[in-house]
């Protein structure tokens, strides 16, 4: 079988993330430091497998208080759980260039599996003659099922920080030869 490995480009992804807080707001946050690869049989996207990994102490919400307590053990841990990781498991085409895409999130010292939505972006050459192609994904995952459970009850009604966590993620890769 003909495998193309690509590379993620950390210069033109990101993978983000959003929380409501205090049911009024979202905040959103990202990991910096990251990397990662696709493979692709025959040139036929759809059968890309991803795999990216990241560092939790790059993690940021652009503040720095919260990155902070983002850090400590009433959230990630991220002594004890310095990676975040995805491997695909699955990728299911739904048409043109959306897919169902089904993969192991490992966070926190816990795997489990997530569905998200992939959009294929298509493939272009750069300026430089560099082959790129990119994805989009999106999904919501619940951060107790990792064992993220800090919170607070508000005088209000519900709660400070929502369980519903949305992945937003966008991912370019550079053709390997």
């Amino acid at each position: 079988m003909k495998t193309t490995l690509w590379s993620l480009d950390p210069n033109h992804s990101q993978i983000g993330f959003k929380v409501k807080h205090m049911m009024i707001t979202n905040v959103s946050g990202q990991i910096r430091d990251y990397k990662g690869n696709m493979n692709v049989l025959y040139d036929n996207f759809d059968t890309a497998s991803f795999s990216f990994s990241g560092r939790i102490a790059s993690l940021t919400t652009n503040n720095e208080a919260r990155d902070k307590h983002l850090m400590s053990a009433d959230f990630f841990n991220a002594e004890k759980f310095p990676i975040i990781a995805f491997k695909s498991t699955g990728l299911i085409k739904k048409d043109d260039n959306e897919f169902e895409l089904s993969g192991d999130l490992d966070m926190h010292g816990i795997t489990k599996n997530v569905q998200m939505k992939a959009t294929f972006g298509g493939v272009a050459t750069d300026p430089w003659g560099v082959a790129k192609s990119a994805f989009s994904l999106r999904g919501n995952i619940n951060r107790n099922d990792w064992d993220l459970k800090y919170n607070a009850a508000l005088e209000t009604g519900g709660v400070l920080i929502s369980e519903e966590v949305k992945l937003i993620i966008e991912l370019q890769f550079i053709k390997k030869e």
